[in-house]
């Protein structure tokens, strides 16, 4: 069988050899289609987890794969919710110790993450018309900084087809935006805190 096969011819190096690099995001601006800016799970595998595997395991897999958003799945392949680095990193965990009274490493993906049914997704046809400003505007609204798109003209259940998140925004726009809820300063921050 191997045997079909020729090796391929081969060249010695010598002198100045560079080592290509990935292409950045593609850069966008806030008029550019939304599209540009979402993670498209009809070419891209989705990083997904199970609800049942302990948080820190949760943790170490988007490290590992360089991602800050896990889609949680059912063994039958539906979605069960979303966990965000924000959601292990943030409040939620300190505060499921402190009501349930159990260890930090006892904590499940389903005891933090967003359940299904606080979940909202954008529909695809409203993202094949949208402008990146749409998404951002959208993000700001919900003061999430991440967002599901779903195409619900598929056979058979609606698919979770693409991911948007502010952090990948941010990057493909080469610049930082603020959420607009956000304080942007000591100072600012300083001033919330006397006024209470």
């Amino acid at each position: 069988m191997m045997n079909e096969y020729k090796s391929l011819a081969v060249q010695y190096l010598s002198g100045h050899i560079l080592v290509a690099k990935p292409v950045s995001p593609n850069p966008v601006a806030f008029d550019s289609p939304a599209i540009d800016v979402m993670t498209d799970l009809r070419q891209i595998y989705a990083a997904v987890i199970t609800p049942g595997t302990p948080m820190e395991i949760a943790n170490t897999y988007m490290m590992q794969r360089g991602v800050r958003t896990l889609l949680v799945m059912h063994d039958d392949n539906s979605l069960a919710g979303i966990i965000t680095a924000t959601d292990i990193l943030g409040e939620k965990p300190m505060r499921f110790i402190q009501e349930r009274g159990v260890k930090h490493n006892e904590i499940l993906v389903m005891d933090i993450m967003t359940p299904l049914d606080m979940l909202e997704a954008i529909p695809l046809e409203e993202v094949m018309h949208a402008r990146v400003g749409n998404i951002v505007a959208s993000f700001r609204e919900s003061g999430r900084l991440h967002a599901l798109a779903i195409d619900d003209n598929t056979v058979g259940s609606p698919r979770i087809c693409g991911i948007f998140s502010w952090t990948q925004i941010e990057k493909q726009l080469g610049m930082t935006i603020q959420p607009t809820n956000a304080a942007h300063s000591f100072a600012e921050i300083e001033s919330v805190l006397i006024a209470h």
